[in-house]
Parts: C-alpha cells; sequence; structure tokens
C-alpha cells in the first residue's frame, strides 16, 4: 500500500538549479566564441593594415594580427611604426583574452559534464532511499491496527496492559 504524496514540503517541489548568470556577452558557447575571435583577428588585421605603411595587404595585417596575438612571432612580417607597435600590445592582450575565454569554455563544459553525470547518480540514489523509507513506512502503518487489536492499551501510548 502505498502512501500519499505530501501536498507540501521539498519532496513535492520542482527544485531548480540556482545558477549564477554571467554577463551576456561573456555567456556564449564555443562556436560562438571562436567566431568571435575570428572577427576580433580579422579586425586587428584591418587595424594593421590601416596603421603600419609597411603592411601593403590585408592579408599581411590579418597573419600579423594571428602571429602577435597567438604569440608566435614568426618574424616574416613585423609592426614597422610607433602606431602600429603600440598596437601590437593591444593584439597581444586581446589575444591572451581570447584564448582564456576558449581554453576556460572548454574546460567549463568537461567539468559541467561531470557534475551532472555525479548529480544524477545522487539523486537516483536519493530516489531510491526514498522508496525504500516509503516502502517501510507503508509496512509499519498496515501493522498498526493488528497492534491495537492485539493490545489495545499500546496502541494508545500506555504501558500498562489492557484490563
Amino acid at each position: 500500500m502505498n502512501s500519499p504524496t505530501p501536498r507540501h514540503g521539498p519532496s513535492s517541489r520542482r527544485h531548480r538549479k540556482a545558477r549564477l548568470r554571467a554577463p551576456q556577452w561573456l555567456d556564449m558557447g564555443l562556436v560562438q566564441m571562436l567566431t568571435f575571435g575570428a572577427l576580433v583577428l580579422m579586425a586587428c588585421g584591418v587595424g594593421y593594415w590601416m596603421f603600419d605603411p609597411a603592411i601593403d595587404t590585408l592579408e599581411d595585417g590579418v597573419w600579423l594580427a594571428f602571429t602577435t596575438a597567438a604569440t608566435v612571432g614568426y618574424g616574416d612580417i613585423v609592426p614597422t611604426s610607433t602606431t602600429a607597435r603600440v598596437f601590437s600590445v593591444i593584439v597581444v592582450l586581446l589575444g591572451f583574452a581570447i584564448l582564456s575565454m576558449v581554453t576556460a569554455r572548454i574546460a567549463a563544459k568537461m567539468v559541467g559534464t561531470q557534475e551532472r553525470r555525479m548529480e544524477q547518480e545522487i539523486l537516483q540514489d536519493l530516489h531510491a532511499q526514498v522508496t525504500l523509507l516509503r516502502q517501510e513506512l507503508a509496512e509499519v502503518k498496515a501493522r498498526l491496527p493488528e497492534q491495537a487489536a492485539c493490545n489495545p492499551a499500546s496502541a494508545l501510548g500506555g504501558d500498562r496492559p489492557a484490563p
């Protein structure tokens, strides 16, 4: 015999996992983040093309932006003007920021997957334990009328046998 589900209490509520929300511009998926990074590199390439007279093509500007942001610095194309060199510092910082965000996003995805798996196992275990407790409670409730019929005083809470 199953006991009715209580109308109040934690078992009847739907618990939602509280999540701290990052600012909207940081809450991007990996694909969106990589796309954002590519757009930033393109913009930096345009910046090099504009600021450095030695950069003849947009393609060279984008290549310089990529090698600078990745801190590879092959040396085949280098900034020659003071403005382009100062701009390189900004590009390096942007490269660090974007690479850090992508790495953090990948790590968070991996940790989140493991965390969800562990939460699921815990919830399944708790559900099994609650089911067992409900069964035991139903058995105890079923035995109460039998005990009351055999010993009415103990059913009423007295410790003396009935006369």
